[in-house]
């Protein structure tokens, strides 16, 4: 049985959904121990398989970013004699794996869609086409989990925090940040987060309207292709695809999108896809659940208005 440690992350103190996934993937492998940086968010893992709740002090993230949380993460490992270590897949948590890889002389594997209880983790890769089955063969397996790649199997958690302190190495001490501006967001849900993505791409000739109305209508997060933001019709933080964000959703929505390998490389594991595109021979067609062959004008406004009736 493994002693895997997984890093809990929050978003302006709100802990994701993401968490309660590294917790099932983790529970699967042996004992689990939450890694808490920068303050104590037991309160919202309740519901959560974790074994043990550890909060790290002595670091200090908001100062020195992400070297502090592999100093933090390193100091658990050793105390706890970690195994495996679980982080959620985005810029900042490969960032995390990689530094603590290096610190621990250690192999990761990014963007892992499963993992089963002997630590043989799935990928999907070259845009989908092919599936990776793959195992890290040093002491310390580090693993970056791709978000709605599993369904939360809840359970019982830990009631107490143990306090760690965690020294800043030399190295972590060398680079301040001194000011911080934090993305303005509004209220859709994060993109890699969302279990509902509306996406636009060049079909949308830059009007998004009817594509973030529809995506409102169902309480979803809106992406875009990477023609849609190289146009600057759409913030570029908003690109799914090879070069931009990958996504795993209950439920895609291609709108205008061609349907391209980079963009596919970035939803093709979503649950469900479905397609609006006038051309029927779009490439996205073949990757579809579903597909309208239509003006996305005229068929977004339509399901907008169906599915704001049902309410």
């Amino acid at each position: 049985m493994s002693s895997v440690a997984i890093l809990i992350e929050t978003i302006d103190g709100v802990v994701p959904k993401s968490a309660g996934e590294l917790a099932t993937f983790a529970k699967r492998m042996g004992e689990v121990t939450a890694v808490m940086v920068g303050g104590d968010c037991s309160s919202q893992l309740t519901n959560y398989s974790i074994d043990s709740l550890v909060q790290v002090d002595g670091v200090d993230v908001s100062k020195f970013g992400v070297p502090a949380y592999v100093d933090a993460i390193a100091a658990v490992i050793a105390a706890k004699n970690c195994d495996v270590l679980l982080v959620t897949s985005g810029a900042r948590g490969k960032e995390i794996a990689g530094r603590v890889a290096v610190r621990t002389n250690s192999g990761v594997i990014t963007d892992a869609i499963d993992i089963d209880s002997e630590k043989i983790a799935t990928q999907s890769i070259f845009g989908g086409s092919t599936t990776v089955h793959s195992q890290v063969t040093t002491p310390l397996a580090i693993f970056t989990m791709r978000s709605n790649s599993v369904e939360i199997v809840e359970g019982a958690c830990a009631t107490s925090v143990e306090k760690l302190s965690a020294t800043p190495s030399t190295a972590t001490l060398k680079a301040e940040v001194l000011a911080l501006e934090p993305l303005v967001k509004g209220g859709r849900p994060e993109l890699t987060e969302a279990a509902i993505v509306v996406s636009g791409g060049r079909g949308t000739n830059g009007d998004f309207s009817a594509v973030e109305a529809f995506a409102d209508s169902l309480g979803a997060a809106v992406g875009a292709s990477r023609a849609a933001t190289d146009a600057g019709w759409y913030p570029h933080s908003h690109q799914v695809g090879q070069t931009g964000k990958t996504v795993s959703p209950s439920l895609y929505v291609a709108c205008g999108i061609s349907g391209a390998i980079q963009h596919r490389a970035g939803m093709q594991t979503s649950k469900m896809i479905v397609a609006i595109n006038k051309d029927p021979e779009a490439p996205i067609f073949e990757l579809a659940d579903y597909g309208v062959v239509g003006d996305l004008f005229a068929v977004l406004p339509s399901a907008t208005a169906a599915i704001s009736a049902r309410k």
